[in-house]
């Protein structure tokens, strides 16, 4: 329960770490300062901490999407559910609801380093709002790299008329975050371009057997979608699903 609960911690909070590295790279050291001044006075901590915490709040949907796996989680299973023939079902807050604790599933190394080098010490006022807000975003910063394209993080570079970074520490969000996503998209669509190909090739046998046997006025779908939510059942595809789409997040 513990666990959990520093878990949730952390991504309340994480909005707040992601805010505050947006705003060292963007150049507002002073607004940070200001910050720092107000955490030492005794009468101004409490209020501050309820401030940025709200804060925090207004961030979370942005961070939620921008810098986590949420993105290539969502997209994929509005995909399968398309590619089995269901329009509605599951329902959107089924799909969000799941890929939204997937994501948290999958994103749960990087949450506890946060918690651990930022949260934590921040809460507990042993770290100051500037120097947890650049361990926080170290370990997320870290995650985003490694799920980016080289090819997508160059062209956001060049599109910005920015020099190419030497070291993780050079790689600038501004760039980052579009990169990312560029690249959660792109592989969100390979995925599901491999999930589409059985569901396709069972809309295919089903409407050559219908034209064979002179079942024209007979739409393929009424055949093909109780089918291939069969073969789905039987392979036990959520599972197969799950695994996958969580084994391509490194």
């Amino acid at each position: 329960m513990k666990a959990t609960f520093l878990r949730m911690a952390a991504v309340f909070v994480l909005g707040l770490i992601a805010g505050g590295a947006w705003a060292a790279a963007t150049g507002s050291a002073q607004s940070w300062a200001w910050a720092d001044r107000a955490a030492q006075s005794p009468e101004m901590a409490s209020a501050l901490r309820i401030f940025l915490s709200l804060t925090a709040l207004s961030f979370i949907p942005a961070v939620l999407i921008c810098m986590t796996c949420f993105v290539r989680i969502v997209v994929v299973l509005s995909m399968l559910r398309h590619a089995i023939g269901l329009m509605e079902s599951p329902p959107n807050i089924v799909i969000i609801t799941m890929a939204l604790f997937l994501t948290l599933f999958s994103m749960q190394p990087v949450l506890e380093r946060v918690s651990a080098d930022a949260v934590q010490p921040l809460l507990n006022g042993r770290m100051r709002v500037a120097a947890a807000a650049e361990r926080g975003a170290a370990p997320i910063k870290e995650f985003m790299v490694r799920q980016t394209r080289e090819q997508d993080l160059g062209l956001m570079i060049e599109l910005a008329g920015a020099e190419r970074p030497q070291s993780l520490a050079d790689v600038r969000l501004q760039h980052l975050i579009p990169a990312f996503m560029l690249s959660e998209l792109r592989t969100a669509f390979q995925i599901g371009f491999i999930i589409f190909l059985p569901f396709l090739l069972i809309d295919l046998i089903v409407a050559s057997v219908l034209m064979a046997l002179g079942m024209m006025m007979v739409p393929p779908s009424t055949v093909s979608v109780p089918m291939k939510l069969l073969l789905f059942v039987l392979i036990d595809g959520w599972n197969i699903v799950t695994r996958s789409l969580l084994g391509t997040i490194h």
